[in-house]
């Protein structure tokens, strides 16, 4: 084993990289010892074995033998977990304590897919070396990934990257088949002639091979970008310079920008590298190229924004990132519960968990009932809570509880809850409550935990008020019934008795038929209870509109001492919603509603528009149907557009649904709540009844080296063919009470919303909204640096006016594809966000992968605006 602390790589030979220490304020050394590789010991639940780690800075990996992988990316890397954070891991493996302090966990995805990487340093010294130079190379890929600025650091991982994949003999020294090898890598096709003059061009010693300095000359040339030149001279026409004053034109008139003067001077002065302002001052090329790629010209409005919405109205006004089946990280019948589910969904700012509790042998288990999946302790599920719950976040965390325990299991939940959550925990004794009148704010309950789970006292009152309704309903029917026909057997005696030809056997046998059929009616209805509940449809959803009866329902099971964790979420049923509902919710119910029962009283408007009022008082939660066994989810913007705040989400499946969520909650600073539109608000109620029309244009003018596809084990998956790309764009819109926007048009789709619950019971189809896409033209053999310069315009219908908000609950979806490929195949890259969100000009997307994780250096260059149809 390698024990020596060599601190940096020293210089090399003529032509080679400079010492890779320090680029765009970064250090990037990392002691040779790890580049040469220690000897750790890897540990799984399987085994225990000793190999060689090494660290590769250039390529950004850590490589180790094994007959599956051997290769995790450092971009890819998810979590960094090490010393005592790595306890569960430790206990799991029933290894010794003594290693936790040399432990090292890494959590990374691939394929995607979520893997573990284990190692256990042999002394202290060694341990401290890998987890300094692990953490500080996924901090500066992470860097580059989330922000496109700082372009001398991205420049110089990137040359040294590919530099570093390009020399396979590590001589220093690309001969002409390294670089054909490269631009294969690259994703471009060039011909042969092609690229021998390339080569011979950047070959300034004529030498036959390029050194590294012949490298960066040669890279220099590929990657430039005539698309930006054709910007530039359009904006500089007429003048022949880019000064402050041709700059502020294209700010204000092309980007839209509403930056005060001195914020824009700010900005100018910045990409101009100059040492103050000047009206002789002006930007060159590639100046301005640096400003169009860099934050200041980010594409969303909130780039680089902490929390800054106002979190402190009332609970109701917020959507919260929600997670469903969170114990899970596979299939929904044979997959594998634990802790890790929620450490992901926390570390990623889900702000509410569900657990599904079960009484154990000692103390409750979670897990999913009647299924094939694993169970783990609850003790263990609240101490991974615990630790993660306020690491990305402050705002209130939400536990929704399905409790399948007896009286003593409810008891043990209060007990390990308040023993691990302790003052986190909110709890309030049932005799000293008093009657809320609206919820507190996230601010108000910053740091805090609470526990929602269905009050089955409340449950069984609200099951009695419509039993009682129920009857009630059934005697006036009766009543009515029989008053109509005691008019239509006097109208019979009457008209007998009046008429001069009496005594009809016609007319006699049919008032005698209307008798026998009162009869029978009135002993049925005599014989029916009037205290008899609605029984549920044995197929009807779980969270079906009408109570159901049990045979516990006189006498509900419920721990006093529970009830008490009971205070701002109280769990009831759906019993209707709107003015002539029965019960009365208060400010504190919350009922859950699956994707079928939401998509049943979404399809009423009237409904629809109750729902509405209710969620500005109280919460919803929806979830995903229960036949979803691939843990497939909805679109969640279909309920965002109903009012509703809880829309738990598979976490562990990387579809659709899942990046729209995704997507939703990078706003507002990642806190997890996300302030509703005003439209859906109180006050602003009013603006749903504006109906408009418009049309998003966004051209798609180039990328810039899209990503190469990972195989299982994380390696580039280098092929002989480049790939042939087009863009498809689709906005994601919810299905509004009002017509759809569909002008007659041969060029984009239209896809109408489709409703899961008309699907086959065992369809894992999504209920979806509207769509409407359009796609460009497909580049041939070019991944490196396609140009499209292509115009799209898609139409979309919005409610709220330009007041309400509710175009951030449209999505953009805008997927860099395959041709070829089908339509259910994952995109190369992916971008979505809100449409409200979007800035309008010439913008870089950062594209990323179907988690919304961003590639390093893989970018989208548009023009975007929204045009309103008057």
């Amino acid at each position: 084993m390698h024990r020596s602390s060599s601190p940096v790589q020293a210089a090399g030979p003529p032509g080679c990289p400079p010492p890779y220490a320090v680029a765009g304020g970064a250090d990037l050394a990392i002691p040779e010892v790890l580049r040469q590789g220690t000897e750790m010991l890897k540990v799984s639940a399987k085994k225990k074995k000793r190999v060689v780690f090494r660290l590769d800075p250039e390529e950004g990996q850590i490589l180790f033998k094994s007959n599956k992988s051997g290769v995790v990316p450092i971009e890819a890397i998810k979590e960094i977990r090490a010393g005592a954070n790595t306890s569960s891991y430790r206990i799991q493996f029933s290894v010794p304590e003594e290693w936790q302090s040399r432990w090292l966990t890494i959590i990374y995805v691939v394929d995607g897919t979520y893997k573990t990487l284990h190692m256990v340093a042999d002394t202290r010294d060694t341990f401290k070396l890998w987890e300094v130079a692990v953490m500080k190379l996924h901090a500066i890929r992470q860097g580059l990934a989330t922000d496109l600025g700082n372009l001398d650091l991205r420049q110089t991982v990137w040359e040294r990257q590919y530099w570093k994949g390009a020399d396979k003999e590590g001589d220093h020294k690309l001969d002409f088949k390294d670089v054909k090898a490269l631009t294969k890598r690259l994703n471009i096709s060039l011909t042969s002639s092609q690229l021998k003059q390339m080569f011979q061009s950047a070959d300034s010693k004529k030498q036959g091979y390029l050194d590294f300095e012949d490298y960066q000359v040669f890279v220099k040339k590929l990657k430039f970008r005539p698309e930006l030149n054709t910007v530039y001279e359009s904006i500089i026409a007429g003048t022949g310079k880019l000064d402050y004053s041709v700059f502020k034109k294209f700010m204000s008139e092309t980007q839209k920008s509403s930056l005060p003067d001195n914020e824009m001077k700010s900005i100018f002065v910045k990409f101009a590298h100059a040492q103050e302002f000047s009206e002789n001052t002006s930007l060159s090329l590639d100046q301005f190229s640096s400003f169009l790629l860099s934050p200041d010209n980010a594409i969303l409005s909130e780039h680089g924004k902490t929390t800054w919405q106002d979190m402190t109205q009332p609970l109701p006004n917020y959507y919260i990132s929600s997670s469903h089946n969170t114990y899970l990280v596979g299939h929904q019948l044979v997959g594998v519960s634990t802790v890790e589910g929620y450490i992901r969904a926390l570390l990623h700012s889900c702000r509410s968990v569900e657990l599904d509790i079960y009484d154990g042998d000692d103390e409750p288990v979670i897990y999913h009932g009647k299924t094939f999946t694993s169970k783990v302790p609850l003790r263990d599920i609240c101490r991974g809570i615990h630790q993660y719950a306020f690491a990305v976040s402050p705002y209130p965390i939400i536990i929704s509880a399905e409790i399948h325990c007896g009286l003593h299991g409810q008891e043990q939940i209060v007990e390990v809850m308040t023993e691990i959550f302790g003052d986190s925990l909110v709890q309030v004794p049932i005799e000293s409550r008093q009657a809320l009148e609206q919820l507190p704010s996230p601010e108000q309950l910053k740091h805090k935990i609470l526990f929602k789970a269905k009050n089955q006292y409340i449950v069984q009152e609200m099951a009695e008020q419509m039993s009682k309704l129920k009857a009630q309903r059934e005697q006036e029917q009766a009543h009515h019934r029989e008053e109509r026909i005691n008019s239509l057997l006097n109208f019979t005696s009457s008209s007998e008795s009046s008429s001069s030809d009496t005594k009809d056997e016609t007319s006699g046998g049919f008032r005698q038929g209307l008798k026998m059929k009162w009869r029978k009616f009135r002993g049925k209805s005599r014989s029916s209870s009037p205290n008899t509940l609605a029984t549920s449809d044995a197929h009807a959803d779980s969270h079906a509109l009408t109570p159901s009866t049990s045979k516990d329902a006189a006498h509900p099971k419920m721990s006093f001492r529970l009830l008490s964790l009971l205070v701002y979420t109280v769990g009831v049923k759906c019993h209707g919603i709107g003015p002539d509902t029965p019960v009365t919710y208060a400010p504190e119910h919350i009922f859950s509603l699956s994707e079928n029962a939401a998509n049943r009283l979404m399809k009423s408007g009237d409904v629809l528009k109750n729902l509405i009022r209710h969620t500005q008082k109280s919460l919803v939660r929806t979830y995903p149907k229960g036949m979803r066994i691939n843990s497939s989810n909805y679109e969640p913007h279909r309920y965002w557009a109903a009012g509703a705040q809880v829309a738990a989400i598979n976490w562990q499946t990387f579809d659709l649904g899942y990046m729209i969520n995704q997507a939703m909650f990078q706003r507002n600073g990642r806190c997890g709540y996300v302030l509703k539109p005003l439209a859906l608000r109180a006050e602003g109620e009013e603006l749903l009844s504006i109906h408009t029309h418009h049309f998003f244009d966004v051209t798609i003018i180039s990328a810039q080296q899209l990503p190469l596809p990972r195989d299982s084990s994380g390696k580039e998956i280098i092929e002989d063919s480049v790939v042939d790309p087009y863009v498809e764009v689709t906005l994601h819109i919810p299905d509004w009470s009002a017509a759809p926007f569909t002008p007659s048009s041969p060029s984009y789709e239209y896809k109408p919303a489709t409703d899961a619950a008309r699907k086959s019971s065992i369809s894992n189809a999504a209920s979806s909204a509207r769509q409407v896409s359009l796609c460009t033209k497909v580049i041939k053999n070019n991944g490196f640096n396609p140009v499209w310069q292509e115009k799209l315009s898609i139409p979309f219908d919005c409610v709220g006016g330009p007041d309400g908000g509710m175009n951030n609950l449209i999505f953009v979806e805008i997927a860099v594809r395959q041709s070829g490929s089908d339509d259910d195949e994952e995109p190369i890259a992916v971008f979505c966000s809100p449409l409200g969100t979007f800035q309008s000009g010439y913008r870089h997307l950062p594209l990323c992968d179907m988690q919304l994780a961003q590639h390093m250096f893989s970018t989208l260059f548009i023009h975007t605006t929204v045009r309103d149809v008057v």
